[in-house]
This record gives structure tokens, C-alpha cells and sequence, in this order.
């Protein structure tokens, strides 16, 4: 008799369905991935009784009861949470002496696990009639399909040389430029006691590749979308990384003027404050929501304003005009990925972020103040320029920045030495003018030096051309 004739469903194996002709109790990993695989997908039945053909030949009463009982047994001691399973019996026989036993697995709410002994524990997922152990991707992403959040426990064991890009931020924004130590992760419960890494991490890795990690930054000639694009980048991999090179990218594309201070002087502004960026950057990538498939944040440079988007509700219960200025409350929507932040000294567990923003922007008029616009499924924060209405009050360096000005020459009259490219900008110091603006771009694959680095003959080429 074939399966098919008491489950006319199961044609196959395949993601919904697998064939047993009895459990081995010496060796059960065999089969108790599959219960495993099950649980973390959307479920499914295991067939015990049927051979990998198909055909039921089914198994005697006290077998069945042996097998549910070996089942139970090993639910119990070795899968973590325990699965949710129940029965069904369909006789295979006119004397109903013979029964092929259904193992119905229900979809767990959490990622399930595989133990054996205390720190060995297997992930797995349902494949096509077969369960394999999960890649840390995969355990990313069941963590945020089963919590929306990022703090499963995954099998990468933390190393420094794993997190470089990650320690390197903690370096330029942590006082006296140190790392954190170890007890400093697990006491955030960045890593488990065992020193495993949790999902959330795993995305400040120097080796993520998630298109989960992407920002899209463009720079437009104008107030809205249909003007030209004069520069974009896409970033993706190590959460660290792409905030950097999302930072450069916005420092690169606004302006900076200079105001007349009352003893004759001047002192420098910026279009938009530092901190205010450094925030607002920060904050969509804590809060926006990773389980969205095929989104990522934007950041759209216009002449007046710049606006950070990034996927996900807002979670408080009142709208942003509802609470009094510097009072937003504190909900964290990935809690590790926060706890990276705050470790790195990038945010703070109180929740200022906002605040931070506001006091960058106090000497600043009311409609220049920084908002957040809620639509469904998105939050936009909005910084103004707070140089775009005062062009008499400060004295302005040219509407492109310094960088946007080199990339410019480039496309217009193709290569040029260093020492030509600075004398376009006002840069004196030809190690300031490599450091802020040469350097950056090349780190960031726009620009490139042909020739010896040394040589006073080496020119500075677009990487497209």
C-alpha cells in the first residue's frame, strides 16, 4: 500500500512530509533533526512505517507505543524548547494489526534546538526531505521571523579578529579609545556565558554579507526626488562598517560655512551639527525592523534637508508631536543591536538620542527643529539645513562640499595629481586635505591612486573610468 492511499497529500518527501520505516534509538539524531527542522519552519509530519519509496508496510501496537514513548523520551532530554507533537494512527491492514504512525510536528514560537551535552547544540532547518544544520544566516533570520528580534544565540564563537571593524568603532567613539572586554559583551548579553555570539552581533561581523545590513545614500541636485542624483553609494556588511561609510557619505555631500564671532574672528558652522547626524543615524539603524524582507534604510541628501528613512512602526503609543521635547520614551526594537551601539558609546540605555539632536539644533529657529515623520511601516527622521536660508548671515563654501568638488574635476578632466586636486579646495595641509578628503574616498572604492603611492607623479582616477 502506498502512503498516498491513507494521506493522499503525501505523493512525496518533501518540505512538508518524511518517511520512516521505524526510529533508531541508539542513534536518534537521525530522526529527531527532522522533528527539530520542523519546529523551526512552518511544521510538518513524519511518517513512521513507510519506507523512502512510499510504500506503508506499517508497524505492530507495541511498536507504536514504544515509538511515541522513545519520542517523548528524547523531546524531553534533547530538544530545546521542547516540540509541540501529536499523533495519528491509520491502519495498513484489513485485521488492523499494522498501523503506519503520523508524527505531526506543530511550528514552534521560538528557534528550536538539538542538545547534546551542555555546550553542544545543532540548529536545523527543513529541507526538501531532509534537514541540515542552520549557517548563522540562517539562524538570523529564524530568530527574526520567530522573535522580530535579534538576540538568539548563535554557534560563531566570539574572537577580536572576527570583529575588527566593530572594535575599530568602539576605538574612535569610546573614551580613552578602548575595546570592551568580554565580560563587558556578556554582561550586555552581546555573548552568552559560553562566549557564543548572538544574532544581533553576528551583523557587526567582519564577515556579514546580509542585505539585511544596506543603506542607500544619494545626494540630490534640488528639494525632492526629481532632480538629478550627483552622488550614491550602497552599503552593506558589518553593521559598524556601514555606518562609517553612511557617516562619510553625508559629511562628504553637505556644506560648511563660517560665522564673524564679536572679536573680529570666525568660527566654523555646519550645515548640520555632527551630533545630530551621528544620531539620527544611529537610531535607525537600533530601531528599524530586520524581519522586513527586501527594504533598507535610505538617506536622501536634498538642498535643504536630509532625510533618514528606515523600515519599521513606530512603537510608541502616542504620535512624536504628543510628547513634550526631550521626553520620548525609551523602546528598543533589537535589543542587542542596541546594546552594540551603547557599548561602542554610540547610544545611550535613557534613550537621548532625540535629545542629543534637539540640543544640536538649540541655536537654531523652531522650523529648523529636527521632526519625525510616522508613515505606515516607515519612520522618517528629518534634519533642515541650517545654512540653506542664511546665505547672508554666514559666509558659505561653495554649494558642493570639498569632496563633491574633487569627484567633479575628476569627471569633467579625468585624472589629476594630488597636489592639483587641493589647489580646488581650501585645504593648506596636504596631509589634512588626504586625510579628510582623498583618504575617505578611497577607502570607500570611488576614487583610486594610479601609480606609487609616493611618487609626486601618481594620479587620482574615478574607479568607473
Amino acid at each position: 500500500m502506498k502512503i498516498s492511499e491513507l494521506y493522499p497529500d503525501a505523493i512525496s518527501e518533501d518540505l512538508d512530509y518524511e518517511y520512516k520505516s521505524q526510529l533508531n534509538p541508539e542513534n536518534p539524531i537521525k530522526w529527531a533533526k527532522t522533528i527539530v527542522g520542523y519546529a523551526n519552519g512552518k511544521g510538518g509530519i513524519m511518517f513512521v512505517g513507510v519506507s523512502n519509496e512510499g510504500e506503508a508496510f506499517g508497524i505492530e501496537l507495541d511498536e507504536i507505543d514504544k515509538t511515541k514513548n522513545l519520542i517523548a523520551r528524547i523531546n524531553d532530554r534533547h530538544i530545546f524548547p521542547h516540540a509541540r507533537i501529536r499523533y495519528m494512527m491509520r491502519s495498513v491492514d484489513a485485521n488492523a494489526e499494522r498501523f503506519v504512525l503520523a508524527v505531526n510536528v506543530a511550528p514552534a514560537d521560538s528557534v528550536v534546538r538539538y542538545r547534546e551535552g551542555d555546550f553542544n547544540e545543532t540548529v536545523y532547518i527543513k529541507g526538501d526531505g531532509n534537514s541540515t544544520p542552520a549557517t548563522p544566516e540562517d539562524i538570523i533570520s529564524l530568530s527574526k521571523r520567530k522573535y522580530g528580534v535579534d538576540n538568539e544565540t548563535s554557534e560563531i564563537l566570539y574572537e577580536e579578529n572576527g570583529w575588527k571593524e566593530y572594535l575599530d568603532l568602539c576605538r574612535e567613539y569610546r573614551k580613552a579609545s578602548t575595546v570592551p572586554t568580554i565580560k563587558e559583551l556578556q554582561n550586555e548579553e552581546i555573548i552568552s556565558k559560553d562566549g557564543y555570539a548572538k544574532s544581533g552581533f553576528i551583523m557587526f561581523g567582519d564577515n556579514y554579507t546580509g542585505d539585511d545590513s544596506l543603506i542607500c545614500c544619494r545626494l540630490w541636485k534640488g528639494k525632492d526626488k526629481t532632480g538629478t542624483v550627483l552622488d550614491s553609494g550602497r552599503y552593506k556588511g558589518s553593521l559598524a562598517k556601514v555606518f562609517q561609510n553612511a557617516l562619510n557619505f553625508i559629511e562628504r555631500n553637505t556644506k560648511t560655512g563660517w560665522r564673524k564671532t564679536e572679536d573680529g574672528g570666525r568660527e566654523e558652522v555646519r550645515a548640520y551639527p555632527k551630533e545630530a547626524i551621528r544620531e539620527a543615524l544611529v537610531n535607525a539603524i537600533a530601531h528599524r525592523d530586520y524581519s522586513i524582507a527586501g527594504t533598507q534604510i535610505d538617506v536622501d541628501v536634498y538642498s535643504d534637508r536630509i532625510d533618514i528613512v528606515s523600515p519599521g512602526s513606530w512603537l510608541l503609543p502616542k504620535s512624536y508631536e504628543q510628547y513634550p521635547v526631550g521626553s520620548i520614551p525609551s523602546i528598543r526594537r533589537n535589543s542587542i543591536i542596541a546594546a552594540c551601539l551603547d557599548i561602542a558609546n554610540l547610544m545611550e540605555r535613557g534613550g537621548t538620542g532625540f535629545q542629543t539632536m534637539i540640543e544640536s539644533y538649540s541655536d537654531s529657529a523652531e522650523h529648523l527643529q529636527p521632526v519625525v515623520l510616522i508613515y505606515p511601516g516607515f519612520l522618517d527622521l528629518r534634519l533642515f539645513d541650517r545654512l540653506y536660508e542664511e546665505s547672508e548671515t554666514y559666509i558659505l563654501h561653495e554649494d558642493l562640499s570639498e569632496a563633491q568638488e574633487i569627484l567633479e574635476l575628476l569627471r569633467t578632466e579625468g585624472p589629476k595629481r594630488i597636489k592639483e586636486l587641493q589647489a580646488v579646495t581650501n585645504y593648506k595641509s596636504r596631509s589634512q586635505f588626504l586625510t579628510e578628503v582623498i583618504n575617505p574616498l578611497i577607502a570607500e572604492g570611488i576614487i583610486y591612486r594610479d601609480g606609487n603611492t609616493k611618487s609626486p607623479t601618481a594620479r587620482i582616477k574615478l574607479k568607473n573610468n
